[in-house]
């Protein structure tokens, strides 16, 4: 059923100082919101930084969706207190706004206007715009406003030199066995920890599920976790139309490259340019940039100053992994806790030790389904997944059957840490398999589906963690640096857009 790996838990036992220098990061996305609920009208404010250069606070899709991005580091008590630091340095800094604690944004309304995310006069500002631009043109812009979490995680050197892979082709397979095994297994995510059962009707597309409905007119389904992950939710071309298999980083750039050079019909027929003559879209290929692929889990690297993704990952390998598929932790004030973390740390590791095969095309059929199957009905009583190609099994038996491992390897890092934390997370989360009632989905439908007041909940948590944010700023440790970054970076920009030299058209075509 899954590979016995007891010979991989002793050789990590063996060399457990290995695991020392875990490296993680995390980007939050979150909606401002007006002190009524509604969404925000105002720009970006000007007191917390330039969104198109302040390395820790800038906006993902509109104007008014926040995304605070931590540096990476092996301490994750340190990267807690900065992502904590930062919602209060943005609550204090703008104490009139609100942040909204759910991914989905139930407090949208048909009058509701969305702003796309501006960046200046730049040619670079010009273009993250147009791209935004693109994908409302594409996908509409209600899904863009869907938020959520993003976890990067990355092994340590020693890790992979350990295992005789201590070249970048071989780190870089080594990763890609991680992300393998995430797609086959990565279901048990959204299963503990999707927050986000119910969706507006707005979004409906999806008629295969009877949805039932509260009274404020909100949809949801009595078993689902994740409705932001399926196509309910924000989706773009699945990997396997491109043939996109995580087997080599070489394939893998290959069909990325061509889904970026390649028109599509769909997106020709919607036109390059609106009736006025302006620009709607970066290009009318399949993806206009490698960042439109939206995955559960991606490769990725640092780049250099005008370097793209590919070509860092092409000249120097994979140096960590992006994980995409956390919903906003509804009951936590940062939209992220510690348990989640040690979780993510455990799984990711037991990722890597698994031998993962090489995924044919036709295996995409499986993977997707124990995804959806989770997504939709991942709490039904006796739910069952698929393992190994068309085998079938109990949800809750395999969920068990990894928390075996895991809790072998939270034994290694606990003795390591001389701590006991990742086993008591092992002790607590295994719980969710047996009692479905405990996960973050469950709880979110008993406290804000049963009662009918979903968007009055999510506004009165929006407010108790607001002045928890503000009470928190005078504690606020990094209160200084985030200052002189909010003014540096209105500098910076300042300066990027005195140099151009190129005119936009010359600069898309660069």
């Amino acid at each position: 059923m899954i590979e016995d790996i007891s010979k991989k838990i002793t050789w990590l036992e063996k060399n457990s100082s290995i695991l020392k220098n875990i490296c993680r990061g995390i980007e939050r996305e979150t909606l401002r919101i007006k002190k009524n609920g509604d969404f925000s009208n105002d720009p970006h404010p000007y007191q917390i930084g330039s969104a198109l250069t302040n390395p820790w606070i800038t906006t993902d899709f509109s104007e008014n969706l926040l995304e605070f991005v931590t540096p990476n580091t092996n301490n994750i008590n340190d990267l807690l207190t900065f992502l904590k630091d930062l919602h209060s340095f943005v609550a204090y800094k703008n104490p009139k706004e609100f942040m909204w604690p759910f991914s989905i944004p139930y407090n949208y309304k048909k009058s509701t206007k969305i702003q796309i995310a501006r960046y200046g006069t730049s040619n670079y500002g010009a273009l993250k715009s147009l791209y935004r631009k693109g994908l409302k043109t594409r996908y509409g812009d209600l899904k863009n406003t869907i938020a959520g979490i993003h976890y990067n995680f990355s092994l340590p050197i020693t890790f992979w030199e350990t295992t005789n892979k201590n070249n970048i082709d071989n780190i870089s397979s080594g990763y890609l066995n991680l992300i393998r095994n995430y797609y086959r297994f990565g279901w048990i995510i959204p299963y503990l920890f999707g927050s986000s059962p119910a969706i507006l009707e707005h979004f409906l597309q999806n008629k295969e599920y009877k949805f039932q409905k509260n009274k404020e007119g909100i949809l949801y389904l009595p078993w689902s976790t994740s409705l932001r992950l399926s196509d309910i939710g924000y989706t773009s071309t699945s990997i396997e139309n491109l043939n996109i298999t995580f087997n080599d980083l070489e394939s893998y750039i290959r069909c990325l490259k061509k889904a970026m050079q390649t028109p599509s019909k769909k997106f020709s027929n919607l036109g390059l340019k609106n009736k006025r003559g302006e620009f709607q879209q970066l290009n009318t290929n399949i993806l206009q940039l490698e960042n439109e692929l939206y995955t559960q889990i991606r490769p990725k690297r640092q780049t250099n100053h005008g370097e793209s993704l590919l070509d860092a990952l092409k000249n120097r390998g994979i140096e960590y992994v992006e994980i995409r598929s956390l919903d906003i932790n509804p009951f936590s004030s940062i939209g992220i806790n510690k348990n989640q973390i040690l979780l993510l740390d455990l799984f990711l590791i037991w990722c890597s030790l698994i031998n993962a095969p090489k995924v044919k095309k036709t295996d995409f059929y499986f993977i997707t389904e124990n995804w959806k199957k989770t997504i939709f009905e991942g709490r039904k009583p006796n739910q069952k997944i698929y393992v190994n190609a068309n085998k079938q099994y109990k949800l809750k038996q395999i969920g068990k059957r990894i928390f075996q491992d895991l809790k072998k390897i939270a034994t290694i890092l606990d003795d390591q840490l001389k701590s006991s934390e990742y086993q008591k997370v092992c002790d607590k989360k295994i719980l969710f398999f047996e009692y479905p009632e405990l996960t973050y989905s469950a709880k979110f439908l008993k406290l804000f589906i049963e009662n009918n007041k979903t968007k009055q909940t999510g506004l009165n948590l929006a407010k108790i963690y607001h002045n928890k944010f503000i009470h928190q700023f005078f504690y606020n440790s990094h209160k200084k640096i985030f200052e002189d970054e909010a003014m540096n970076s209105h500098q910076k920009q300042i300066e990027i857009e005195k140099n151009e030299k190129l005119s936009l058209k010359d600069y898309l075509k660069k």
